[in-house]
């Protein structure tokens, strides 16, 4: 695509049917605008996640509760605005990409929020992102409507509130370049969603909301607050307008919700407990810290091991207290064609809705719509006739920061199968995301991006500390190499060539590394996004 707009800006992405609505002169300008008032900040709060993540590493540096924020917290007189239309019952969310037939299906799905994901759920090849840009727009605009299988499907009369979730502040979007930098892709997916759509959702009786993922710091969230601030003036939108949850899915982060929220409290909405990216954290930020930090298989690491609980108790605890909401994590399960399996897999969604629920949360997620009945169930048994539990204060719940960091609380052992487990899901995701699928179908589970990012930075840390198996044997550099080329030979038997071969390397780059990177920001990422 040649560039429409002044030498300053540069849109090199290829063209595609309907992209010009979305990349208006006027859009682009209005992110131009955004990425020169805050990419310095941006670069700014990176570093600082880089220098924190450098003394928590070498032990110069603990992790504790701000000492420089306890006045926020202890100061009982603030709370959040209150819950925006379409945000006032949240007691099922429906997460998903934003392609055209989840676009339908999740709107359609009963479910009383969906979360329109750019982020995790979504391989951010240049026509997902805009493409999913367009499916927004169109939803938005009831316009919006796809066939299959012989039967035309469109939206329903009662569309769950869209929440849109921009990718990271870590990441960029090369397709778009001011002055020759590429621009925070964070504000990509904001600013066109924003731009395009703010005034038509709140014609509409709703507005526009956001999911805002991996921050690691309240003053993160005071950037995306001065953005959201900006952009509201720009557009001549009344201040307080956007709503903001905040995925608290990095362990940097659970020692700052109430700041976090404090940062966002006239655009916040509430936090939701992301768990694979949060014991993604704990393993990247304490990865040097020796056993006490090491994890044993992912099965085993569930919600009710103690460090966990904590983290989800605080969570809950924390947002009642503020008048904001608490969602609680993720249903990954995919309803099978095996009558038994989905017995089994359904009672254990059930229970786990059952725990949040009676924990106090106020609603909770689901990959797939056959779970929304069954999370819908149990949170309406709990709420009864009101729309959330913001008056369960939680003033039993007790959390210190001791309890935040007992990794070793979680027990449980290594094995063979759960190593393997590791390089065999990573693989089908890695070659799946590198095909421009983000939301893979894996065993029965929808995996993202965390799968990618807790599987093989469990292998990492695994070898990376000798780690004995439950029959002794040392996980070595060498052991898991082996086991790689024998589950590439499984995986590729069932599903072919496809891009496994270049999964196979990222996964030696990330997980077979002397350091830990990150599978998204790591050469292998931008090396390979080029093909995106």
């Amino acid at each position: 695509m040649a560039s429409r707009f002044t030498s300053r800006i540069d849109v090199a992405g290829p063209t595609g049917e309907r992209f010009d609505e979305i990349l208006t002169p006027a859009a682009v300008e209005f992110i131009a605008k955004l990425d020169n008032a805050f990419a310095g900040r941006r670069r700014e709060l990176l570093d600082a996640r880089r220098q924190r993540r450098e003394k928590l590493a070498s032990g110069e540096q603990p992790l504790g509760f701000l000492p420089e924020t306890r006045w926020i917290r202890n100061d009982h007189s603030w709370q959040v605005a209150p819950a925006a239309p379409g945000l006032e019952d949240r007691r099922v969310e429906i997460t998903g990409p934003t392609d055209r037939k989840m676009t339908v299906n999740a709107l359609n799905s009963g479910a009383k929020v969906w979360l329109a994901d750019f982020e995790d759920a979504t391989s951010p090849t240049w026509a997902n992102i805009i493409g999913g840009q367009l499916n927004l727009h169109d939803a938005i605009r009831r316009s919006i409507d796809f066939s299959s299988g012989g039967k035309h499907y469109a939206i329903g009369d009662s569309p769950a509130t869209i929440v849109a979730r921009p990718r990271g502040w870590h990441l960029v979007e090369k397709h778009i370049r001011i002055d020759g930098r590429p621009v925070s892709a964070s504000l990509i997916d904001f600013g066109l969603y924003f731009f395009h759509n703010a005034r038509q959702l709140v014609a509409r009786g709703s507005g526009p909301y956001f999911y805002l993922p991996k921050l690691e710091s309240h003053l993160e969230a005071r950037l995306w607050n001065d953005i959201f601030l900006m952009a509201q003036r720009e557009l001549g939108i009344p201040r307080g307008t956007i709503r903001a949850t905040v995925l608290i899915e990095t362990i940097t982060a659970a020692f700052e919700m109430e700041e976090i929220l404090y940062e966002l409290r006239e655009h916040a909405s509430g936090l939701n407990a992301g768990r694979w990216d949060y014991i993604f954290s704990i393993i990247k930020n304490f990865a040097d810290h020796g056993a006490d930090f090491v994890l044993p298989d992912r099965a085993q690491v569930t919600m009710t091991v103690p460090f966990m609980r904590a983290y989800t108790e605080l969570l809950v605890s924390t947002c009642h207290r503020r008048g904001a909401y608490a969602i609680g994590g993720m249903a990954a399960f995919i309803p099978s064609k095996d009558p038994e399996v989905n017995a089994v897999a359904l009672e254990k969604v059930r229970q786990d809705k059952e725990r949040e629920a009676g924990d106090g949360f106020d609603g909770s997620w689901v990959a797939h719509p056959g779970l929304v009945p069954v999370c819908d169930e149990v949170f309406t048994e709990v709420l009864g006739g009101w729309p959330n539990q913001l008056g369960r204060l939680r003033e039993d719940v007790t959390v210190s920061a001791d309890d935040l960091l007992n990794v070793a609380s979680a027990g449980g052992e290594v094995t063979e199968k759960g190593v393997r487990a590791n390089i065999n899901v990573a693989l089908r995701y890695v070659d799946s995301w590198l095909q421009g699928t983000g939301a893979a179908a894996i065993f029965n589970l929808m995996e993202d991006a965390a799968t990618a990012e807790i599987a093989r930075c469990q292998v990492w840390q695994w070898v990376h500390n000798g780690t004995k198996l439950d029959d002794g044997t040392a996980v070595t550099h060498e052991l898991v190499a082996t086991w790689l080329d024998e589950e590439l030979a499984t995986v590729r038997a069932e599903i072919g060539d496809g891009r496994l071969d270049d999964a196979r390397k990222i996964f030696i780059e990330t997980a077979l590394s002397d350091r830990l990177p990150s599978f998204l920001t790591t050469g292998a990422y931008a090396r390979y996004l080029t093909d995106l």
